[in-house]
């Protein structure tokens, strides 16, 4: 099975366009949507309208539910409770209530999906250093856990950090973000696994970041959020 994965969309829809796109020419079976649809950008009922579209494997997300539901936000900063109001007041209420209905994990192909960390995926966790993952390899049972959330893509097995995945060891792979790259790279990020040939790839694309950005402005978003997409931080 040749699975896409894509995590961390937040409104983005220029770039979620051109992510199912790369995937699509790779020819996936099945797609796969960690979450955060929405959030940050300006075009939160037409990204999850596509995503929807695309794949019925979808995964809520903490920015997700605090738009649907107006909670999980107390480690929200200003700039993200700012995002998340004002994307809360112009999500439709049919699309609330279809993130309202999103699970919390999925598995498919012999891998866990997840947002945040598959020990407490309802609390929002972060997994950004070994010692963070540690705990949650002890919490799935399946050979691979595919995760977004930090916005930074890596592989990290039950020994360390990885180039690569292999089927002698367990892993924890997170496929960045397509709408908000942090890692310095303004490509947007999503994943690909072949369960058969058990090989992961992480694929970077460049998209139009400055019609997005300039979207962003003109909803009368924070202009920070413009800013980062472009610098990827």
């Amino acid at each position: 099975m040749r699975i896409g994965i894509i995590s961390d969309i937040h409104s983005n829809l220029e770039a979620l366009e051109t992510a199912l796109e790369v995937l699509s020419a790779r020819k996936v079976d099945e797609l796969v949507c960690l979450g955060d649809i929405v959030g940050y950008g300006a075009n939160p009922n037409e990204c999850l309208a596509m995503v929807c579209q695309a794949t019925r494997h979808v995964i809520i997300g903490n920015h997700d539910e605090a738009a649907a539901s107006f909670s999980g936000m107390d480690d929200f900063n200003p700039t993200a409770r700012r995002a998340a109001e004002w994307t809360r007041a112009r999500l439709t209420e049919e699309n609330k209530e279809i993130i309202r209905k999103l699970p919390f994990t999925i598995e498919l192909g012999g891998a866990l999906f997840v947002h945040a960390s598959p020990n407490t995926p309802y609390q929002w966790s972060y997994i950004i250093t070994l010692t963070d993952a540690v705990e949650s390899f002890n919490h799935f049972s399946t050979p691979i856990c595919f995760i977004g959330h930090s916005h930074v893509p890596g592989i990290l097995s039950d020994a360390g950090w990885e180039r690569e995945v292999v089927r002698e060891k367990k892993f924890i792979v997170n496929v960045g973000s397509v709408g908000q790259p942090r890692d310095g790279d303004p490509r947007l990020s999503c994943g690909f696994f072949d369960t058969e040939e058990w090989k992961y790839e992480n694929i970077r694309s460049a998209y139009n970041a400055e019609k997005a950005s300039e979207k962003i402005i003109k909803a009368g978003l924070p202009g920070s959020l413009a800013g980062r997409i472009l610098i990827g931080r």
